[in-house]
């Protein structure tokens, strides 16, 4: 173990078409884990990862999964070929079951039926159409609340991602987030741009999801984590296995705190972070929240090549 390690798992807005292409044509071990994934939930997901259709990859009760096993994937390769285990792991949103596998609380099967369930409850809580996100792109954080408390006018619109400094995103009723963009703009944000997503992620409307989710979450036999896991909710460990769950729940409705987390880790020692997913968003989301912070990824072979290399 290396306590300067952090391995953090990233959310859904991730996924790609052709995703580990490259990797699976060269490691069979990403290809299996798909395999034993498809198996759990039925169909063939690395076929529509590499194939699509695209809409059918990007609805939330396929795209949840789909990260999750990559992530996964990802990690057992790191595993495989000698790589040091981290000292703490984090996910952001999705990518904290991703992180719960990982370090042993739950299997690969019980965690993709687990979180195609989520995106079912997510989908039904929300019609299509009806919820709405949008990143504010140079705001203080107070000044998000503000103008989502402002805009709200008996809707729900909230602060739901604090991603990074000057980078917060508000999700909610459609008209109340329309508002709330109309005077983020007007309040002088860098950037105010709707997200194309089809759930309302992390406010007051997914109460609802959360609720029914409990029975499926409490259905499963949980671990204790091998590894600490910084969760989004609090912004910390949890202190035993009851909270990790009651905090994985809220986190369907409360606020994904990404910047604390991410200074958790650092304050903990772990400034090295590897993004174990596909993509680098928190690669880019990473430096801005905490100094001293580096981002390696794994997402391609020369990117493990590179981070093998910096961490041996």
């Amino acid at each position: 173990m290396s306590a300067s390690l952090a391995f953090v798992f990233p959310g859904q807005g991730s996924q790609s078409l052709g995703m580990l292409a490259e990797l699976g044509a060269q490691q069979p071990l990403i290809i299996e884990t798909f395999r034993e994934a498809s198996e759990a939930l039925g169909y063939d997901l690395w076929k529509l990862v590499q194939e699509g259709p695209e809409e059918q990859l990007n609805r939330t009760d396929k795209t949840q999964p789909a990260i999750l096993v990559a992530s996964i994937a990802l990690w057992r390769l790191w595993l495989a070929e000698g790589g040091v285990r981290p000292a703490y792991v984090a996910g952001h949103s999705l990518g904290e079951y991703s992180a719960l596998v990982a370090v042993g609380s739950l299997t690969l099967a019980e965690a993709v039926k687990l979180v195609e369930r989520r995106g079912q409850l997510m989908q039904e809580a929300v019609p299509a159409g009806h919820g709405a996100m949008a990143a504010i792109l140079g705001l203080e954080n107070n000044v998000v609340v503000d103008i989502c408390a402002q805009a709200a006018e008996d809707e729900v619109v909230s602060a739901v991602n604090f991603n990074s400094p000057g980078q917060v995103v508000i999700a909610g009723s459609k008209a109340a987030v329309d508002r709330a963009v109309e005077l983020c703009k007007a309040a002088g944000a860098k950037r105010a741009l709707p997200l194309a997503v089809s759930v309302p992620s992390h406010c007051e409307l997914m109460r609802p999801a959360a609720e029914r989710f409990a029975e499926a979450v409490n259905a499963i036999d949980w671990k204790a984590p091998e590894i600490p896991v910084v969760q989004n909710v609090s912004a910390a460990v949890a202190a035993d296995l009851e909270t990790l769950k009651h905090d994985l729940l809220e986190q369907l409705y409360k606020p994904v705190r990404w910047v604390e987390c991410v200074q958790r880790l650092a304050a903990q020692g772990a400034v090295n972070l590897v993004e174990c997913g596909p993509g680098k968003v928190l690669a880019g989301l990473n430096k801005r929240c905490a100094e001293g912070v580096t981002t390696y990824n794994l997402n391609t072979p020369d990117a493990v090549a590179a981070t093998r290399a910096a961490l041996a």
